[in-house]
Parts: structure tokens; C-alpha cells; sequence
């Protein structure tokens, strides 16, 4: 899946995007409406990582969706 089918279908995604990363709140899901750099700015803030670590993390996710 690539980061546009993820857009197209975030309603679906968000459910294992929420069950990854249990901290973010379904508004914060929501306001990334599946764009990387959102969930990657969410998963950097809620869990106190580098921007680095948390782009890793999301397109670890990603790879595996």
C-alpha cells in the first residue's frame, strides 16, 4: 500500500494506525487524514522522539500495512 492508498482509506488504516501507537487520540488521527508527515509530527510529540526515530517507526508501520 502506498502513502495515497493510505489517504484514500485512512477511515480503515487509522483503526491499526491506533492500535500502533495507542497514545494518539482519534482527533489527532483524524486532523493527519493519513499524511505522513502529520503522523509522523504526532508520533515525534506524543512520544518524545526524534524526528528521525519517529520517521523510521512510521514507515516501519507503513512497510507492514
Amino acid at each position: 500500500m502506498n502513502w495515497d492508498e493510505i489517504k484514500g482509506n485512512w477511515k480503515q488504516v487509522k483503526g491499526k494506525a491506533r492500535e500502533k501507537w495507542g497514545e494518539l487520540t482519534d482527533d489527532e488521527l483524524d486532523r493527519a487524514e493519513g499524511k505522513r508527515e502529520q503522523l509522523v509530527g504526532l508520533v515525534q510529540e506524543k512520544y518524545g522522539k526524534t524526528k528521525e526515530a519517529a520517521e523510521k517507526e512510521v514507515d516501519d508501520w507503513y512497510s507492514k500495512s
